[in-house]
Formats: C-alpha cells, sequence, structure tokens
C-alpha cells in the first residue's frame, strides 16, 4: 500500500535516529565511563556541560551549533576549504539528533555504572584482569539493562527531535525534513491529514522500538564447565597445569594511610602460613587486605612480597592489582551474578588455554566439594556455597598471597565451624602467606597461630597467639581476646593494687604492677571455694544468673549483699555440673581471684 504523501520524511528520519543512536550510544558510554572514576569539583562541572542540552530549549542547543558549524565560524571555513559543509545537509540532522539525546544515553548509563557492587569490580582486579577487561566483562554486564534504557530514551530523543535541527538544518524536502518538521510543516500549511499520520508513524515507531528492546534478554552465550567427568585432567608429569613446587612466601608491609577521623598504620612481616588481623569495627583490617592487594592506595610506605616491590611511595611503586598475584575473598564473596558458578572460578584463568583452564576450575570445584554447582548461578546456591566458590576462584590464580576479609561472617554457627574446618583442610598445602580478618577472638584463635591486633588503625599487640590471649598487654587486646572483667586499678605497692569498682585491694603476686593502670580478669578463671584459702579470697552474692547450652553465667557482688539497684562486680562463667552443686550452698560463697592469673594492663 502506498501513502498518499511524500515519504522522504520517514526515511530521512530513520536514518537520521539510527545514525544519531548509534553515535549517541558509544559516545554516551564512553563519557560515562570516563567520569564513572572522576572525582573532585573538576567532574562537577564537566558532568554540568555534558548535562546541559537536556535543559537548554532545543532552539539554543541548535543556535550553539549554528555558532560551531556555521559557514563563518573557524570550524565551517576549515570544513569549506575542504570541500564540505554541514549546516543545511543530511549530516546537520544527525549532529543535531545526536547532540540533544546525548545527555539521556549518558546520565543514564553513568547512573547504571555507578550502581555497580564496587567490590565486584575489586575482586575482578585482583584475578589479573586489566581495566579493559573489567570493564567489558564485569561493569558493562551488570550495568546492562541501565545502558539499554538509555539507548531506548536517546532513539526516542533522537525520532522526536525538532528545534535543533531546524535550526542547524533547516526544513529541505528530500533533504532535512524530518518527520517532526514535516508535521510542523504539514499543520502550518493547513494539512491535518498529512500532520496526523506523521504523528501516528511517530508513535507507532517509538511504542514499538520501545516494547522490541523490553522484550529483548541480553543474549549471551555461557561457558559451561563440560560434563566429562569428574576427575580433573592432568598435565604431563602428574601435576595440574599451572601448579608449581614449593616456594618461600613472605610479606613485609609498613604503610600509612588517612581514614577520616584516624590514620592508620600498620607494620606487619610474616612467612607461610595464617597471621590473624584481630580488631573491632572500623580498626582499619579490611582496609589493610585492600591496601596489600592494591585496590586501595596507602597515603606513604612499603609492600613486598616475595621479593617483588608492591608499593613503594618513595620510589613511586604502585603495581596494579593485577599485576600483584593476590587473591582476596571478600565479606560479602564479591560472586559475579550474570556469571556461572564455573565462570567466576575461570575468571582469572584467561591467560591459560580452555583444556587447562577447564580442568584447572574442575579441580579446584572438586577440592571444595561443590562440583555438582559448575553451571548454577550465584543467586541460585547457598551462602556457605557462595563462600567455597569464593575460595575456588581465588586459589584457582594459584596466587602467592591469600587475604580472607571475615569468610565466615554471614554464616551461622554450625556452617561456620564446618567451613572452617573445610578451609584448614584446603589451605592444608597451601604455601604462600595468608592474612585472616575477623573481629571474632575464638574465630582468629582456631584459625590462625599469629595475631596482629588493631586498635582505631593502631597495631597496639602482635605475636604468637597463645602469648597474646594469656598475656595481652593492653586493654583493647584484653577486650578482642576476650575479657570480661576490666577495671581500673592503682599501684599500691610492689605486689598490690586497689581497684575501686571492685570495692578491694588485690595481691599482684610477682608481676610489676608499676604501669599498669587497668586489672583485667577472664570469666572462667575465677575460683569457688568452700573457706578462704589462699590471697584474693571474697565473699561474693549472686546478683543475676544467665544460662547457656552448657554453662551459666553468674553475675556476682563482693563483700556484702547488694542492695536493690545495685549492680554486679564481676562476671563469672562456670560449667552446669558446677552450677548445680553451687546452688545447693548457702551465700555468700567464697571466690577466688587467683594472683597469677591476673591481667595487669596498661591504656
Amino acid at each position: 500500500m502506498t501513502l498518499p504523501i511524500d515519504t522522504s520524511p520517514l526515511v530521512i528520519s530513520l536514518a537520521t535516529t539510527c545514525a544519531a543512536t548509534v553515535a549517541t550510544f558509544f559516545l554516551g558510554l564512553a563519557a560515562a565511563r570516563a567520569l564513572y572514576g572522576m572525582r573532585g569539583g573538576a567532574r562537577a562541572w564537566i558532568d554540568g556541560i555534558l548535562t546541559l542540552p537536556l535543559v537548554l530549549p532545543p532552539t539554543v542547543v541548535g543556535f550553539i551549533l549554528l555558532l560551531v558549524f556555521g559557514r563563518r565560524s573557524p570550524v565551517g571555513v576549515l570544513l569549506e576549504r575542504m570541500g564540505a559543509t554541514v549546516v543545511f545537509s543530511w549530516p546537520a540532522t544527525v549532529i543535531a539528533a545526536t547532540v540533544v539525546a546525548f545527555p539521556l544515553m549518558y546520565r543514564t548509563s553513568l547512573g547504571a555504572l555507578e550502581q555497580v557492587n564496587p567490590t565486584l569490580l575489586a575482586a575482578a582486579r585482583t584475578l589479573g584482569a586489566t581495566e579493559m577487561r573489567v570493564f567489558r566483562r564485569v561493569l558493562l554486564p551488570l550495568a546492562g539493562p541501565g545502558v539499554l534504557a538509555g539507548t531506548v530514551l536517546a532513539f526516542a530523543r533522537a525520532m522526536g527531535e525538532f528545534g535543533a535541527t531546524l535550526m542547524l538544518a533547516g526544513d529541505i524536502p528530500g533533504r532535512t525534513r524530518t518527520m517532526p518538521i514535516a508535521i510542523y510543516a504539514a499543520a502550518e500549511g493547513g494539512d491535518m491529514r498529512a500532520a496526523v499520520v506523521w504523528v501516528a508513524l511517530i508513535v507507532a515507531f517509538s511504542l514499538a522500538i520501545i516494547r522490541l528492546l523490553h522484550s529483548q534478554g541480553v543474549a549471551r552465550r555461557a561457558w559451561r564447565l563440560e560434563e566429562t567427568g569428574n576427575a580433573p585432567a592432568k598435565a604431563a608429569g602428574g601435576e595440574l597445569p599451572g601448579q608449581r613446587g614449593e616456594r618461600t612466601a613472605m610479606l613485609s608491609m609498613a604503610v600509612e594511610k588517612s581514614l577520616g577521623n584516624f590514620k592508620l598504620a600498620v607494620r606487619l612481616e610474616t612467612g607461610r602460613g595464617a597471621v590473624g588481623l584481630l580488631g573491632a569495627s572500623g580498626a582499619g583490617k579490611s582496609m589493610t587486605l585492600r591496601m596489600i592487594a592494591g585496590v586501595a592506595t596507602p597515603d606513604e610506605g612499603r609492600v613486598e612480597l616475595n621479593g617483588r616491590v608492591l608499593f613503594d611511595s618513595a620510589a613511586g611503586v604502585n603495581l596494579a592489582p593485577a599485576q600483584r598475584r593476590i587473591g582476596m575473598v571478600f565479606q560479602d564473596y564479591a560472586l559475579f551474578p550474570h556469571m556461572t558458578v564455573a565462570e567466576n572460578v575461570a575468571f582469572g584463568l584467561h591467560a591459560l588455554r580452555e583444556p587447562e583452564r577447564r580442568a584447572r576450575v574442575r579441580h579446584e570445584l572438586e577440592r571444595m566439594r561443590i562440583g555438582e554447582l559448575a553451571n548454577r548461578y550465584p543467586r541460585e546456591i547457598s551462602g556457605g556455597q557462595r563462600q567455597r566458590v569464593a575460595i575456588a576462584r581465588s586459589m584457582a590464580t594459584e596466587p602467592e598471597a591469600l587475604l580472607l576479609d571475615e569468610p565466615f561472617a554471614a554464616l551461622d554457627a554450625h556452617l561456620r565451624r564446618t567451613m572452617e574446618e573445610q578451609l584448614r583442610e584446603t589451605l592444608g598445602g597451601y604455601n604462600g602467606v595468608v592474612i585472616f580478618v575477623s573481629h571474632d577472638m575464638e574465630e582468629a584463635f582456631r584459625f590462625c597461630s599469629e595475631l596482629l591486633v588493631l586498635d582505631r588503625g593502631r597495631a597496639i599487640a602482635e605475636g604468637e597467639k597463645h602469648v597474646l590471649f594469656e598475656r595481652p598487654r593492653w586493654v583493647a587486646t584484653a577486650q578482642l581476646t576476650g575479657c570480661k572483667n576490666i577495671a581500673a586499678a592503682a599501684r599500691v605497692d610492689a605486689g598490690r593494687i586497689a581497684v575501686p569498682a571492685w570495692e578491694c585491694e588485690l595481691a599482684a603476686g610477682a608481676a610489676d604492677t608499676s604501669a599498669s593502670r587497668h586489672v583485667g580478669y577472664r570469666s572462667h578463671h575465677f575460683r569457688f571455694q568452700e573457706k578462704a584459702e589462699g590471697k584474693n579470697v571474697f565473699s561474693c552474692w549472686l546478683v543475676e544468673a544467665s544460662e547457656a547450652p552448657h554453662e551459666m553465667t553468674l553475675y556476682l557482688r563482693l563483700h556484702r549483699k547488694p542492695e536493690p539497684g545495685e549492680g554486679p562486680h564481676i562476671q563469672a562463667d562456670i560449667p552446669k555440673e558446677q552450677w548445680n552443686e553451687l546452688c545447693g550452698q548457702a551465700q555468700p560463697w567464697k571466690i577466688q581471684i587467683v594472683p597469677e592469673r591476673m591481667l595487669l594492663l596498661e591504656d
């Protein structure tokens, strides 16, 4: 069926809109990517300039374009010398449509990029991905729905452009007359029938393209682990591809970084084995790992791994995360949601040939006992399974150091202990450095042999875990290692201290009391006895008791029966068997604070 009107505006509009949409897609996405990583005042100015065509009247935009591309402008003169002109030509319609549609593509894409979890990008970098690969494989796919929406909006805006096009390209039938201009010309000439036809076509095209784009999912071919058996393939010589023999592991760092209200200053030197970073929330533990991995930059200092300088502020060295050969398991695991389990594990293995890559992935999944999950997505597996995938992904790249940022924090108590045993077994033959972050002292004690205790960015204790637990020097260290009874103290003489909060003086045995400002006593070290024998034995009364599955927590008042409203002095934890015996005895009970068990602490 032939339309009873000139169809050239339809052809010109479609050609202009398609060309402008393609140009806007690449230009808008490039601008969004450039500003995504930009910080500071310059970003606000650049963003304002790029968004300006969105808020200016189209005729103003057209006038500015006319000043830029007009025959008397520097650009116009240059083009004329080259035998080309822009104004009153079809390219002018494309330029006008591109300029007015660009802000929609740019702003929508930038918003989509900024919605992507930055931890996923940091994880990709620690797996050896370059910035281009991070953008292509992680950032862009996850921002895809937003980018698609920006493309749709840009298409619709380009098709409806009128004012800027009329200013720059004019109304030349068969050359620059688009459908919006044809509507204006028809209405001005009194041909309302033609105007209605063009309006109907624009509405139909706009609805059709929006519906089409919304109905199409993002087509992708998943990299799937072939179901060719569970046994990992072997390379010549019996080892998995890429495996290496024993190596000496050594990490040393001395760095500083300002973190708002305090400065993080960490000095650490460790070899093979697990070192625990222990500290309260906000102490700087996770930032320490991020500086080692290279996803955060220290203000100054030096980081060295196995003789390679990773960071040196004095020498201007700062290796990218992809060059550091460090694996990191993030607290939220940072699995790529648009990739299967197998694809996640394979992400850092792109340099290997495909048979080797598949063998390595299969080996790591079987080692973590999740081989049957290879073709599932992270959203389809449990929290414990996601943690195993994250560990397998980090171990697959054979890192020289493995950083674990509270890997069990999101798990329940039973699963946490199960995963601890699994991870301990997995790392049994690992020859690299392991740094384990936790705020749970029992977890750190079970998993690590050495500990570094951080308090508001400062390392207040370090060394072998048994020593730190038995004889902490600082109040903060005692608190983090689970000491529940800490009170201010003052020296009386060489062997005695006064504890006003407990209303008593205590014999300190042979310990030096000169620097002590607090006394600490672990709740499970109290001794109950029938008669007052030995030093530091006091009468006590029960204020309150709290029951746990295997023990009782007693809140006790020393010296005299508590008056109404008076709280306890101390907290004692005893087995339920002992509690059953104690219940049968009349109060007051006798309790001993053993001098050799006391912790004399500094501020």
